[in-house]
């Protein structure tokens, strides 16, 4: 992952509404959630929470599925990772090993 790619995906985390999003619905699992869930279990209006899911789309943290007249938001896991390996990438790295 490009460092301009995570910093703009974890600028997007940065909001609180988004990151509770983003951790409903990786506690949702790989199936996601329907968006009125995520409404009803965040208390969150529909149009502000429209808002925060297109921003999440469009870093492709989460990516939304209609099935009928429902509409689905599946967190991407894959991307979730490249992420974290991105913020372990250089842990340590010159580091003294003596301490």
């Amino acid at each position: 992952m490009e460092h301009e790619d995570a910093a703009k995906k974890l600028a997007e985390l940065g909001n609180n509404t988004r990151l509770a999003v983003f951790r409903f619905l990786v506690k949702a699992g790989h199936e996601g959630a329907a968006v009125g869930e995520i409404q009803r279990a965040l208390n969150v209006p529909a149009s502000t929470l429209s808002h925060h899911i297109s921003r999440l789309v469009g870093v492709g943290l989460i990516k939304q599925v209609r099935e009928s007249r429902t509409l689905y938001c599946i967190p991407q896991y894959d991307v979730l990772t490249q992420l974290i390996d991105f913020l372990k990438e250089e842990c340590c790295k010159g580091v003294d090993d003596d301490r």
